[in-house]
């Protein structure tokens, strides 16, 4: 199993990762991975730490498909591809319509049919084989209004290389099964290694070479409670704050995989603005499946199950230096 950094974006106070991904590429991390929602942006960045790495795969991880065209998705992939020497990895997802339809103005409804038709774009225009049109729905081109006087189109700059790694976010069944079929890898937000069962009817047709990557965030204490708490404050965030009390993907994905008796109850409580209760409805057992916590041989002891799931990189959260190399120590 590989490893990967998960950075994520930061709120009030800026946050410069370098120094964990210099160290992370020091020890053999595959990818470095920049997160996006409607705060700090992805690709800013990863130029940031191209510049200082040789060596370490830089990825968005990821970025929504309603923040940018195509055409702006695929330049800027060929650009950081060139600048990083063949180092950059997509990673699109298609986020939720609170921040699509609130955040950046555009319709939610067919995201699959938008994801299947933005990845052909894209791709279309980093193999530059002939100017690009799309006769889809969803982002044709030449677009069929305004002056009448578009045309179409080829990239100027010749890509490093025609088919850069594109990776789905993806938590839905057909979703996941989408990932599989056009995607080269899958970024799921919460795998729980003991309930791969869940995943496995739109696995079963993905490649042999088909990456996962499972972001898994580490807390390290030898006092269990104290540890978990911060996994419990992003579950409850999720479930409570990343969607509408009437559609939250998030919390139907918890359901599916039989977490069902406390989800509505966390969402319920969040949106009341009882947060500390919300935390405090997160159930051990749920917070401890998605996560490492606890002592460092708890953690090496828990890292059996991951080995032997689907998952083919762990995507470390920590930014602590000995804690990257503990897992280096023991997956690599």
């Amino acid at each position: 199993m590989k490893l990967d950094l998960m950075l994520t974006f930061w709120g009030k106070e800026r946050q410069d990762p370098i120094e964990a991904i210099l160290e992370a590429e020091r020890l053999g991390y595959e990818t470095a991975w920049f997160a996006e929602t409607y705060g700090s942006d992805a690709f800013s960045p990863l130029c940031w730490a191209g510049a200082r790495t040789e060596r370490i795969k830089l990825g968005t991880g990821i970025i929504p498909i309603s923040a940018r065209a195509p055409a702006c998705t695929a330049m800027t992939a060929a650009t950081i591809d060139h600048l990083s020497n063949g180092r950059f990895v997509l990673g699109l997802g298609i986020s939720g319509p609170q921040v699509v339809e609130g955040w950046y103005g555009q319709p939610f409804p067919k995201p699959l049919a938008r994801t299947r038709e933005y990845v052909e774009i894209v791709r279309k225009i980093l193999r530059r084989e002939e100017p690009v049109t799309n006769d889809g729905p969803h982002y044709p081109l030449p677009y069929p209004g305004g002056t009448g006087l578009g045309k179409s189109l080829k990239l100027i700059v010749h890509p490093r290389r025609r088919e850069i790694p594109i990776y789905l976010a993806a938590e839905g069944p057909k979703n996941v099964a989408l990932a599989t079929e056009i995607g080269d890898g899958w970024l799921p937000l919460f795998f729980s290694p003991f309930r791969a069962h869940v995943y496995e009817p739109s696995l079963k047709d993905r490649k042999p070479d088909f990456e996962i990557t499972a972001m898994v965030i580490v807390s390290v204490n030898d006092d269990l409670e104290r540890a978990l708490l911060p996994v419990k404050m992003m579950l409850s965030f999720y479930l409570g704050g990343m969607g509408a009390e009437s559609r939250n993907f998030h919390i139907e994905l918890l359901d599916r995989m039989g977490f069902d008796y406390a989800t509505k109850k966390i969402q319920k409580l969040f949106l009341e603005g009882r947060r500390g209760e919300a935390i405090a409805a997160v159930p051990n057992e749920m917070a401890d499946e998605f996560s490492l916590c606890g002592s460092l041989d708890r953690i090496r002891d828990r890292l059996q199950a991951w080995e032997e799931s689907p998952v083919t990189s762990l995507g470390v959260t920590s930014r602590d230096s000995s804690v990257l190399r503990f897992f280096a120590e023991n997956c690599l």
